[in-house]
């Protein structure tokens, strides 16, 4: 019995000493394992997944030229270019070292995110199939195992994913469009259907009124979109928003016409938009924890945005379901408040590429739940770093596609204290003759940063 005793010990103080808890780069507590995460993703992912097409000598390495058995794999991913002309032509390598700028220009990311399916086709249909072709997507655990690594700097050697992601096995299945129930205690806004006609891009406007008054709190945001839609955005309005300009209710008022040429009215009524939810996916059911809710005023109804994308010979049919769940105001603890920051004070000199740097300041604790930039067709990069305290410096938020760009969410929140901020860098190429200023016109330009937080 001893010896059993001594045994189980042993068993235990080996297990112990193969795992360690560490805080990764958002100071979040992990699970690691002491294997390196380079050597989990080359063992336990890479050859159940992707060696048997991606070996010395066969087609696929080839025709891909890349190679991911263990004796070549980091080096042929990471700093390397690709061979997709188009990837390249965006600025895309496989896989970066330089923490979450890199996750954005990763090609290999790219290539393996199957949750974002709909815009990977939409907006890359030249970056070739996902992978692995052939087989299951890999796993959500997997993914998000991967993403974490490409984030904390794609290193060789170090455990800096968290292992337990692993034991998520579900994968990411496709999602039927279907008309959503009604909720029982909340609001349901109908879009469409509307036509996309063959090959076009069509980006529009709608209003609606919520049929209701006064402020109402939001605790689930539900919604789902038939195949083709690149983005789908519901906006509130700023105190600002002057009465004239409120829309009339259920018009399309497309960004652009026939020609492709901005309507001018339909842009201007977004200098007074205030994000309120969106996604670029075919489905997402955001809810927010036990005590937490957004507040907006009825009154200002929403904007709807929808972006479609028709690379086919036949019309598409947009169409969008949105639920928006209630919670009694007595169950809120934590009101999630519009987050808007923004620099309209610059000038951009012709023909000159241009940095702009603006630093936010808080005087109280912020709990930052989602970042998402918006600038115009001169941006080029659009940075959110931390501003001050021991995180000086830290990118936590960036886009390289003004017209679509990654709406970033934070769980655990991003935590800022007193006298600490953000700081928005955004670098703008101005190939036009005149100075460029902030304004609501395409061939203007603006700096803003939206997103949700919350106070204690």
């Amino acid at each position: 019995m001893k010896n059993k005793n001594y045994l189980f010990l042993l068993l235990i103080f080996i297990l112990w000493g193969c795992t360690e808890v560490a805080r990764n780069s958002n100071d979040d507590q992990v699970i690691i394992n002491s294997r390196d995460s380079w050597k989990i993703i080359q063992e336990d992912i890479f050859s159940q997944n992707c060696v048997d097409c991606h070996s010395a000598g066969t087609s696929f390495a080839n025709q891909s030229n890349l190679v991911l058995t263990q004796d070549v794999a980091y080096n042929q991913l990471t700093n390397q270019p690709v061979d997709n002309q188009a990837a390249l032509d965006d600025g895309l390598e496989r896989i970066g070292t330089d923490g979450l700028s890199s996750l954005y220009k990763s090609y290999f990311w790219e290539k393996i995110n199957a949750p974002d399916k709909e815009h990977f086709f939409s907006d890359h249909h030249n970056y070739g199939s996902l992978m692995p072709l052939g087989l299951p997507h890999l796993t959500n655990g997997q993914l998000e195992f991967i993403r974490q690594w490409i984030i904390e700097g794609a290193p060789e050697t170090g455990s800096v994913s968290d292992t337990t992601l692993l034991t998520d096995t579900t994968r990411f299945e496709e999602i039927n469009f279907s008309p959503l129930a009604i909720p029982e205690n909340g609001i349901q806004i109908h879009l469409g259907p509307f036509e996309v006609q063959p090959n076009y891009e069509r980006e529009l406007l709608n209003y609606t009124d919520l049929d209701t008054s006064g402020y109402i709190y939001v605790n689930q945001v539900e919604i789902t979109m038939r195949p083709g839609s690149h983005h789908f955005i519901l906006y509130t309005f700023r105190n600002s928003m002057p009465d004239l300009l409120i829309p009339e209710e259920g018009v399309y008022r497309d960004l652009r016409d026939a020609n492709g040429n901005f309507n001018i009215d339909n842009l201007a009524v977004m200098y007074y938009h205030d994000f309120f939810a969106g996604t670029q996916w075919p489905y997402i059911n955001r809810t927010y924890p036990p005590g937490m809710a957004i507040k907006i005023d009825a009154d200002k109804g929403l904007d709807l945005n929808s972006h479609y994308v028709n690379r086919s010979d036949d019309v598409l049919i947009g169409e969008i379901y949105t639920n928006i769940h209630l919670v009694d105001p007595t169950e809120v603890e934590h009101i999630a408040e519009i987050l808007t920051l923004n620099h309209n004070e610059f000038e951009l000199p012709p023909n000159e590429i241009t940095t702009l740097e603006r630093t936010f300041t808080f005087n109280q604790r912020m709990h930052i739940l989602q970042l998402f930039s918006h600038a115009h067709e001169h941006n080029l990069e659009f940075a959110v770093e931390i501003a001050g305290g021991e995180r000086d410096g830290e990118l936590v938020y960036i886009s390289y596609d003004w017209e679509h760009p990654p709406i970033l969410e934070l769980d655990p929140p991003l935590t800022l204290e007193p006298g600490e901020g953000l700081r928005m860098i955004a670098t703008y190429d101005n190939w036009t003759n005149d100075t460029l200023t902030f304004g609501l016109l395409s061939e203007d330009e603006m700096m803003i940063l939206f997103g949700y937080y919350y106070t204690d």
